[in-house]
């Protein structure tokens, strides 16, 4: 639904472009020229606009990465701890260090 009414849009765009084309005050190689114009600089705004995107996707994704290594570690460090704790007693907590066992 939303892609149609985008087709529309552009449809619309570009029946006012050629609407305002026939009936512009301008001679044919004027309005020519200010169309390459206005053509290049959309151009170079989309250039711009999808590398400023890029960089930050970028960015996000670094810092996605890195907070995922964190929570990685963290996760490792938690086994890590609880390996020690229930280490090799069959699911039983380990009796703690110094104390009597009977």
């Amino acid at each position: 639904m939303a892609r149609d009414g985008l087709a529309r849009f552009f449809l619309g765009l570009g029946v006012g472009v050629g609407i305002g084309m026939l009936l512009s005050p301008r001679s044919g190689d004027k309005t020519r020229d200010l169309i390459k114009e206005k053509t290049g600089e959309g151009k170079e705004y989309l250039t711009r606009r999808s590398a400023e995107l890029r960089d930050g996707a970028t960015d996000i994704i670094e810092s996605g990465k890195e907070a995922l290594g964190r929570k990685k570690d963290a996760l490792a460090a938690a086994v890590a701890a609880g390996k020690r704790v229930y280490g090799g007693t069959g699911g039983q907590p380990a009796p703690a260090e110094g104390s009597a066992v009977a």
